[in-house]
């Protein structure tokens, strides 16, 4: 990436950097900027034509819903035809924060990309995405921040590496927890987890009782409420290879050279954290660089069979899918 493509590109969260952001926001195109999770790419929820764009960027598939990110509780509400009392109770525990709410959708509100009568909404935690959500005065679908089906980013630099042409990326550094919000399914009469993420499943039990567990993988096509539920997800350029043990296990037929992450012992090219939350904060940016040194192959040692590590694992399966 060149030094004048960064400059062009990528701006400071300041009064002039939001001022321009929200410019391009209510002239209908798109803009990536920080949440607490990874970095979305944004658009005004009600105009079809710059939702339109993200799927374009993305090149990502018409079937595939956004997430609608929103300033505060108010707003979630006046998306959604019920506002479950499970709703009411989960926002005022964990919101702002990584957790995405999927209610029945308002009918003034398009479809963005679920083929029901659905909408996913989260208040993220980030202070730059509730200053931007603030001043644009809109709900703000906002997948992440690059191309479909890859690494997701958790800097402004692996947005502009991922999606060359965005029209601008506020800069608010690494994102902190560095994996994709929990979705949680409201629309029954259990709870249901669609897509495992940053906050864990003990926390939310806590808070609304039992909650059913996702299904596997819906195919290609297939209507879905949430994202991040495709077989294939979060992958990198390099073929991914899970393995209980990667010092004893078998490289024959693997392309050269082979990069290896884990999480126990020195002997790994990427050593990352053996805590599932400090983990799952260095995944992506782990396999960014991998991906940028130029690693055919990964070789990821699997992690725990736990329920505290089921985000990462969700993440990793889909990666060697």
């Amino acid at each position: 990436m060149t030094a004048s493509v960064w400059k062009d590109r990528v701006a400071v969260p300041d009064a002039n950097g939001l001022a321009r952001a929200v410019e391009i926001l209510r002239a209908g195109s798109v803009v990536a900027f920080p949440t607490e999770t990874v970095y979305g790419l944004g658009a005004d929820a009600f105009s079809e034509t710059a939702v339109g764009e993200i799927y374009r960027l993305k090149q990502r598939p018409s079937w595939n819903p956004l997430i609608v990110h929103v300033a505060d509780v108010a707003a979630a509400r006046a998306l959604a035809a019920e506002w479950p009392d499970r709703a009411e109770e989960l926002a005022a525990r964990f919101w702002p924060g990584p957790l995405t709410l999927v209610v029945r959708r308002a009918p003034h509100l398009p479809g963005i990309g679920a083929a029901n009568d659905t909408v996913a909404v989260r208040v993220p935690a980030h202070p730059v995405a509730l200053e931007l959500l603030r001043a644009c005065g809109l709900p703000l679908a906002a997948p992440s921040a690059n191309r479909s089906e890859s690494i997701s980013p958790t800097t402004a630099e692996h947005v502009v590496r991922s999606l060359p042409d965005v029209p601008m990326v506020l800069d608010g550094g690494p994102c902190s927890w560095g994996i994709e919000s929990t979705v949680l399914d409201l629309t029954g009469d259990v709870p249901r987890l669609l897509r495992p993420g940053a906050l864990g499943l003990r926390v939310l039990r806590e808070a609304v009782g039992p909650i059913a567990l996702p299904d596997s993988g819906v195919e290609d096509g297939a209507e879905r409420p949430s994202p991040g539920m495709s077989r294939r997800h979060y992958a990198p350029r390099a073929a991914v290879v899970l393995c209980e043990d990667v010092g004893s296990a078998d490289r024959s037929g693997l392309t050269e050279p082979i990069a290896v992450l884990s999480y126990e012992g020195t002997d790994g090219t990427e050593i990352l954290s053996a805590d599932p939350r400090e983990y799952a904060a260095d995944l992506y940016a782990a396999l960014h660089r991998l991906d940028d040194e130029g690693y055919p192959t990964i070789l990821i040692q699997e992690p725990p069979r736990t329920e505290d590590w089921l985000a990462v694992r969700d993440r990793l399966s889909r990666a060697a899918a």
